[in-house]
């Protein structure tokens, strides 16, 4: 009975997968087809307990619903995680048995890579099921999509430069950059090239020590990141950075990271404007790899996809008008810019044409 509390009545399906021959234990979020279905990437990790697993990729899905409205595209929200170490755990039969489960779902489900995950990992579980992006170029797909993430994060910045200090340039700024993993990493290199000055941490030091090599930056300690004294912090690792503890001790006037889920809760996005300080909201500043995986839906084509990116700038500029203008967060201007586009177009549903055609779009009267 706890997991149907859990649901709430907001979410259209869970679905929990055991495969006792691989160890596979699995949980499929989807948390609206209002606008598409559902595309949101496996999260591979190994959570202390199922109950953990199952709030995670609840809060996932919930997310990726507003990340797809707010990025204008033609897309639910789902998430899908996988209980365990991928570094002891993952392997060809797992990943395909894993794919098989996904097939099940009919397309209302469609998957990508995630933390624990790659795009090696999309393309064994591609053997087993066309609903899968993220996959290798040689299968059609438009590969890693962090380093879309990190420019769709980079040009977000940009529109937060221009709301804190009405200046179009990152140079001479210094970004304090949490988590140097597969996005952070490709963020650091964007930040360096526009003349940004650039401290990171992790918790793994073979990423930092890469970084450093790489770009000759700065380091902080992990538990300490987020006081530096900065212009701008960048949470790219882990989320609920931002809490109750975490905000007094912030000395920056704006939080842009990648990192999903930054505000503990939602009343922190509150905070953060009493306490001056811009807040790029998470699931829009860090929709560059949704936007740059999404493309393979219409067969990927690598300069419409980083046009589409681009628009995370304009967007971000339209929520802080919102926020500006309704005298509310930006987080709250975020929701409420992803809500209102689901009212308006929710009735365009996405369904799927048999004979290999893909997603044809039917104006939905009912």
């Amino acid at each position: 009975m706890h997991v149907f509390d859990e649901l709430a009545g907001e979410y259209e399906e869970v679905v929990f997968f055991h495969d006792p021959p691989t160890g596979l234990r699995a949980i499929v979020a989807i948390h609206s087809t209002t606008l598409g279905p559902a595309l949101g990437g496996t999260r591979f990790y190994p959570f202390t307990s199922e109950q953990e697993a199952l709030h995670d990729v609840l809060r996932l899905a919930r997310g990726m619903t507003y990340k797809a409205a707010a990025a204008g595209l033609d897309l639910g929200g789902g998430k899908a995680v996988v209980v365990g170490d991928p570094k002891r755990m993952k392997n060809e039969e797992l990943l395909r048995a894993y794919g098989r489960f996904i097939e099940t779902l009919g397309g209302r489900y469609i998957t990508a890579e995630d933390i624990g995950t790659s795009r090696d990992d999309m393309d064994i579980i591609r053997r087993e099921t066309r609903y899968v992006t993220g996959v290798s170029p040689e299968l059609g797909g438009s590969g890693d999509p962090s380093i879309a993430t990190a420019y769709g994060v980079y040009l977000g910045m940009t529109a937060c430069a221009e709301e804190a200090w009405q200046e179009h340039t990152l140079k001479g700024r210094r970004v304090a950059v949490q988590g140097v993993g597969k996005v952070g990493y490709h963020l650091v290199r964007h930040l360096v090239e526009a003349g940004a000055t650039v401290v990171v941490s992790d918790v793994d030091v073979d990423a930092v020590g890469k970084v450093v090599r790489d770009f000759g930056v700065e380091t902080a300690e992990p538990e300490k990141i987020h006081a530096q004294d900065c212009d701008i912090f960048a949470p790219c690792a882990m989320g609920a950075v931002i809490r109750d503890d975490t905000i007094p001790e912030l000395k920056c006037r704006v939080v842009a990271g990648s990192a999903n889920n930054q505000l503990e809760r939602s009343e922190h996005g509150e905070a953060l404007a009493e306490a001056g300080i811009v807040y790029a909201p998470d699931y829009v500043i860090n929709a560059g790899g949704l936007i740059n995986v999404a493309d393979e839906l219409q067969g990927y084509h690598p300069e419409r996809a980083r046009a589409r990116i681009q628009s995370i700038y304009r967007t971000l500029r339209q929520i802080f008008h919102i926020a500006r203008d309704r005298h509310i967060s930006t987080a709250a201007a975020a929701d409420a810019f992803a809500l209102e586009r689901i009212g308006k177009v929710g009735r365009v549903r996405l369904y799927w044409v048999p004979g290999g055609r893909g997603w044809a779009k039917i104006w939905d009267r009912g």
